[in-house]
């Protein structure tokens, strides 16, 4: 199982460019930037790291085709992937609190003139055109149901001597996993803990076999939060501070796999208490304070959902890692945050070697 390392999205490019380099040294397969609302482009954040490795893989993550039509994401895609010498990657997902900050709503009527919030098929079309935009050939056209391209785009440069980037789905929840195994190069869900694994790979497996042929090198990822300091205290206040992000705590919760009913009522009623959600405030605030919720219900949900803890539980983590791997993932896609090239340091030294 390979490695890759996600940053987070406030970082210079020029850092951006520091940990490349330094991952690249350790012999991690991909560096991602967060895409978020308010934070450095995440296409144009990797282009000192492009100019300065010569392995790595860049890509941003994730981008979704209601913030960036298809073709100009192709645009950027490619554009990166001249810069980096045939090394740009890019996850399309459903755009998440992006979309959030645009006001874009699902609800037709909230959006007149628009067409319905059809995130599945919009991924599916984005996929598409960025694969035919990819291919060094004259495409004439796309008609899609949602994106449509009327003038003849040759974006693959033809004159290009760069492989086509790696195109991936943000892939979690049923269909969408069953999207990326059929259409993509490969995926990346989000914070699939290891009870939630079987049922993820049978889903990736359902769409793997939908294709004409058999893929190759088809990639299956997972983000996943790395929290582990020298200081415990300090790593579990960042991990309670970053809990409102899990995946499992978005819809359609999937908390069942880790928590009686009464607990999950619990977590949820604080989750989606609009203004009052306290793992929002928690994150806010930098705190890591959640109210209301009892300090063993969301030292539970750190246990299953993350790692988290000092130098002495490494090991453990080791050991869920070695399970992602046997049951199926290629890569594990590992979050960092406060204090990045320290958190790499530990991934490079101590993760990496363990799972080669």
């Amino acid at each position: 199982m390979d490695i890759e390392i996600i940053l987070e999205p406030d970082l210079h490019p020029n850092e951006v460019a520091e940990i490349a380099v330094k991952a690249e040294e350790y012999g991690v397969r991909a560096l991602w930037t967060s895409n978020y609302h308010q934070q450095w482009d995440a296409f144009m954040s990797l282009i000192p790291a492009a100019q300065r490795t010569s392995k790595i893989l860049l890509g941003p993550l994730a981008v979704s085709p209601f913030e960036m039509h298809p073709l100009k994401m192709a645009n950027a895609l490619l554009t990166l992937n001249e810069l980096s010498n045939g090394r740009a990657i890019i996850a399309v997902g459903a755009g998440g609190g992006t979309l959030g900050a645009m006001k874009f709503s699902c609800e037709e009527e909230a959006c007149p003139g628009l067409k319905p919030f059809r995130i599945i098929r919009a991924v599916r079309e984005a996929v598409e055109i960025l694969t035919s935009a990819s291919q060094k050939k004259f495409n004439l056209k796309y008609e899609g149901e949602i994106f449509n391209i009327t003038r003849p785009y040759m974006q693959g440069f033809t004159w290009a001597k760069s492989n086509r980037p790696k195109i991936y789905t943000c892939s979690t929840e049923e269909q969408m996993l069953r999207l990326g195994g059929q259409y993509a190069d490969g995926l990346q869900m989000s914070d699939v803990a290891l009870p939630m694994l079987d049922e993820a790979m049978k889903n990736i497996h359902i769409g793997v076999e939908k294709r004409s042929e058999p893929p190759e090198d088809f990639r299956i990822g997972n983000f996943w939060a790395w929290h582990i300091k020298e200081e415990k205290e300090l790593s579990l206040k960042e991990a309670r501070r970053e809990l409102v992000f899990r995946g499992s705590l978005l819809p359609p919760f999937t908390l069942h796999h880790f928590l009686d009913d009464e607990e999950v009522q619990i977590v949820m009623d604080n989750w989606n208490a609009g203004a009052n959600n306290e793992f929002a405030k928690a994150y806010i605030s930098r705190s890591g304070i959640i109210e209301n919720v009892p300090d063993s219900l969301v030292n539970k949900l750190i246990d299953d959902l993350c790692s988290a803890g000092d130098f002495n539980d490494i090991d453990r983590e080791l050991e869920r890692f070695k399970k992602f791997k046997a049951g199926g993932m290629t890569d594990l896609s590992i979050r960092l945050f406060d204090d990045p090239m320290n958190g790499l340091k530990m991934i490079g030294e101590k993760i990496l070697p363990a799972l080669q």
